[in-house]
């Protein structure tokens, strides 16, 4: 795992957009996502950040945190390339781990995730690491909601 930095950019832009297009029929593009044109001011900032995961010099995976105030944080752009997921890779759970264990180190208390109904195997991997389904209702103001979130989680440091 390492943070991110703009060589990966469009490594990056191409792996997450891949997923959500391809694999999960979500119609949106790059130019939607503003935060991936520019990683560092958008999550390398405050509590936050961003990171990958690089085999050779490939990026399969990614995740990050953004510092949404009151020691709050939302988990955003967890992705990881098909051939890399599952246990036997491990990859999505290491890049897991190293955001819990930066939130924790960063005294962030509480993490909030959205999701659609579409990603069931990510709904069981945030379940296994803690993350507890809430109602929409009870998200911080400031966490950023995308369109295609309709299932929410909050992970408070319980395994």
């Amino acid at each position: 795992m390492e943070e991110y930095n703009d060589l990966y950019k469009q490594q990056v832009i191409e792996l997450i957009v891949n997923i959500q297009r391809n694999e999960f029929q979500v119609a949106i593009t790059p130019e939607e996502q503003p935060d991936l044109q520019n990683v560092p001011d958008f999550y390398q900032k405050g509590k936050g950040n961003f990171w990958l995961a690089i085999t050779g010099n490939t990026v399969i995976g990614t995740i990050a945190l953004l510092d949404i105030g009151n020691n709050q944080g939302a988990l955003r752009k967890m992705f990881v390339s098909k051939d890399y997921r599952g246990r036997v890779h491990g990859v999505g759970q290491a890049l897991l781990d190293k955001l819990l264990e930066w939130a924790k180190q960063k005294g962030v208390s509480e993490i909030y995730l959205g999701t659609t109904e579409k990603f069931i195997a990510a709904h069981r991997f945030y379940e296994k690491n803690g993350f507890r389904q809430v109602d929409v209702g009870l998200l911080p103001v400031r966490f950023p909601r995308m369109d295609v979130d309709v299932r929410f989680y909050r992970f408070d440091g319980e395994r």
